[in-house]
């Protein structure tokens, strides 16, 4: 009986627990010490400690905490009560359940959004009351563990409870694939569940079949407001849609994911109109909660967003989300990461390996050095085998920085640039590493040097890896400068000189450019008998290079454009701190704050006549044209050829952009010379 009696008090509901120790806690005698301890330290001369040695700094610090508001989540405000005052069992209206439905949305996009669970859904009574004590089973998981089930039967508690199970549900989905991802702890995402669990164990039908049983209900109980229920309904069949979508047990099936997405973000506007009918219920949500959770930060005010502030969020993860799967489709190195930048260029920014095909792309066509044929030589003396082994180790050297490269793509703006920043002194490395391989490949493939055309008398070799690599370097030192532009890190005197060095590295791209295109000119011109496959990839290559040459070619002319405006001040401490990213780089030097100077005329305009000015100021409208139609050329190529196959929309839009841009620079070129010439 007593081991009965036992087991019926460790069943007892939690507020009655707290209810009990409570009232215990008021028949112990308090005795107030304050008069004593006063005394006690008045004896103290200035400076003097005392220390317990059983009394450590833990503890110390937890008795600073002791009812201090901001950091005691136990402290009781005059008139608060410590129990649970919300009954969840409570009856609910049906424009109550639609207004805690769009509440716990909130709540849940706030915790995508970068918040902790005990400042977000954790709030929830109701999501407390399902998931504490853990459950085993899914029956379990019930707002009446301890009492009689008929009190929350009927229409409305149904759809609650099936509504915030299947929230639970993917919120674990999110929790498990973000888990196995590479994220910044309290940065991008908080993984704190203090010690609860998202129902891991339940499987993904049995909370489908209580989404289709709430759904089943709803349709079938006619004394609520058809526009209500209509209401309720949405947001039902919402979280069944969303549960689909994060069902990541389903695989990477491209077309059903990206469907269950945008099938998603046809409910939304519905959503929107019908959230008008909704009315909130606040006591369903408390940071009392917070005191029951194995958390040691101090107590969190809850996330207050708007539901306008929701429904944007929701409806760009949603497009994002269904967009990001055109990844699968794969056409080429150059294609993906044009796909991963430009998608992370995207305002707001999303809430998110191929290497032999990139180097027969860019600079070895049709090439025995990657002949899948050469991993089949087994025999230590043929040259193939020899290439094998080499490129091999190469691809397992470059493996780590080129994913890196991706990564960094898929990372926001700021973080993105740091991490070029770093990033581009390893592919110096590669570069260096590269060029030492290219002389040892020479050996087992008889490479002759190019001696013909514009380089007769001089022996130029191929250099195939270090030109892949030194090409890749200077996109990224590119895209380095540019984004500094788009986060505002230059002074306005510091945007001149930045330009400048934008037109630099273009033109030293150009420059590297036009070189692999000779190379591989002459390779194709000497190559008589070869294959369709062969003439493909010559012909691959050949659009590659012309797509990235007038690529890097408008950069250039619109970057010198924007670094022909007359200067506010000149700083060489700036200098030094825009070039630290550059400085340990072997090639492309960067300039020094003399050639800088000079190249941009940083420091001679104070006493230029109107003559130069005006010059000056003709060199940048010719850039500025120059650019526009290069820019205008470039828009005009296919997407194969542009190597935009899955973001062809989001790279024209972006190509409209920068020529709005060109357009926008010859006005104001062309204002300020009608300024100057008025004067006269």
């Amino acid at each position: 009986m007593e081991a009965e009696q036992d087991f019926h008090n460790l069943q007892e509901p939690r507020d009655h627990y707290l209810l009990q120790r409570r009232n215990a806690e008021k028949s112990r005698p308090i005795i107030d010490i304050s008069t004593n301890f006063r005394s006690a330290a008045a004896t103290l001369q200035a400076g003097q400690l005392v220390k317990d040695p059983y009394f450590t700094l833990f503890e110390a610090v937890g008795a600073l905490e002791i009812m201090d508001p901001k950091m005691d989540s136990g402290f009781l405000a005059e008139g608060e009560v410590f129990e649970n005052t919300f009954d969840v069992l409570e009856e609910l209206l049906p424009e109550e359940v639609v207004g805690l439905m769009d509440q716990m949305l909130c709540h849940e996009m706030a915790w995508h959004m970068g918040h902790p669970l005990s400042t977000s859904l954790f709030t929830s009574y109701h999501i407390d009351r399902l998931l504490w004590p853990e459950p085993k089973k899914l029956e379990d998981a019930r707002f009446h563990r301890y009492a009689e089930p008929g009190l929350a039967s009927s229409m409305l508690h149904i759809a609650v409870r099936a509504y915030c199970l299947a929230t639970i549900k993917c919120c674990g989905f999110v929790y498990r694939r973000i888990g196995a991802e590479h994220y910044y702890e309290e940065e991008d995402f908080v993984s704190n569940l203090y010690n609860r669990t998202l129902l891991d164990d339940v499987d993904t039908v049995d909370i489908q079949k209580l989404l289709d049983e709430a759904l089943n209900t709803a349709e079938q109980h006619s004394s609520i407001d058809g526009a209500l229920l209509k209401a309720i309904c949405t947001r039902l069949t919402l979280r069944k849609r969303l549960l689909d979508a994060l069902d990541f047990d389903l695989g990477p099936h491209q077309h059903a994911q990206s469907r269950n997405w945008r099938q998603c973000s046809e409910l939304l506007p519905e959503l929107r109109q019908t959230h008008k009918l909704s009315k909130p219920v606040e006591a369903a949500f408390s940071i009392k909660i917070q005191r029951t959770l194995a958390s040691s930060v101090p107590p969190r005010p809850m996330v207050q967003n708007t539901f306008e502030e929701t429904h944007t969020f929701l409806s760009n993860l949603c497009r994002d989300a269904a967009d990001v799967y055109r990844i699968l489709r794969y056409h080429g190195c150059s294609s993906l990461l044009n796909f991963t930048y430009t998608l992370q260029a995207r305002k707001p920014e999303p809430s998110i390996y191929v290497l032999h095909d990139d180097l027969e792309e860019l600079v070895l066509p049709a090439d025995v050095l990657l002949d899948p044929a050469n991993g089949h030589v087994e025999a230590p003396h043929d040259p193939r085998f020899q290439i094998a082994k080499e490129i091999r180790d190469f691809v397992l050297r470059v493996g780590d920085p080129l994913l890196d490269m991706f990564r960094a793509t898929c990372m926001n703006r700021s973080r993105m640039r740091r991490m070029l920043c770093h990033l581009v002194l390893d592919w110096d490395s590669v570069q260096l590493e590269a060029e030492n391989l290219d002389v040892e490949l020479r050996k087992y493939t008889g490479e002759r040097p190019l001696t013909e055309g514009e380089a007769a008398g001089t022996e130029i070799w191929s250099f195939p890896l270090s030109s892949w690599a030194y090409y890749y370097k200077l996109r990224q030192i590119e895209w380095i400068i540019q984004l500094g532009f788009e986060l505002d890190v230059y002074q306005t005197d510091e945007l001149r000189g930045m330009y400048w060095y934008l037109s630099h590295v273009a033109g030293a791209r150009i420059q590297h450019l036009e070189r692999i295109q000779s190379i591989v000119a002459s390779r194709s011109g000497q190559s008589k008998k070869i294959g369709m496959s062969q003439k493909m990839s010559f012909r691959r290559c050949h659009t590659f290079l012309d797509a990235t040459l007038l690529e890097a070619s408008a950069t250039q002319w619109f970057a010198i454009s924007l670094s022909k405006h007359l200067p506010y001040g000149t700083s060489e401490l700036r200098h030094v701190l825009r070039m630290r990213p550059f400085m340990e780089l072997s090639i492309p030097e960067p300039p020094s704050y003399a050639e800088l100077a000079a190249a941009t005329d940083m420091n001679g305009n104070e006493g230029s006549t109107e003559a130069q000015v005006i010059s000056t100021l003709d060199i940048a409208d010719e850039a500025a044209k120059v650019a526009r139609k290069e820019w205008e050329a470039l828009g005009k190529l296919d997407a194969d050829t542009a190597r935009c196959v899955n973001c062809e929309d989001w790279w024209r839009a972006s190509i409209k952009d920068i020529i709005r841009a060109c357009i926008a620079c010859s006005i104001a070129i062309a204002t300020v010379k009608k300024g100057i010439l008025n004067k006269k």
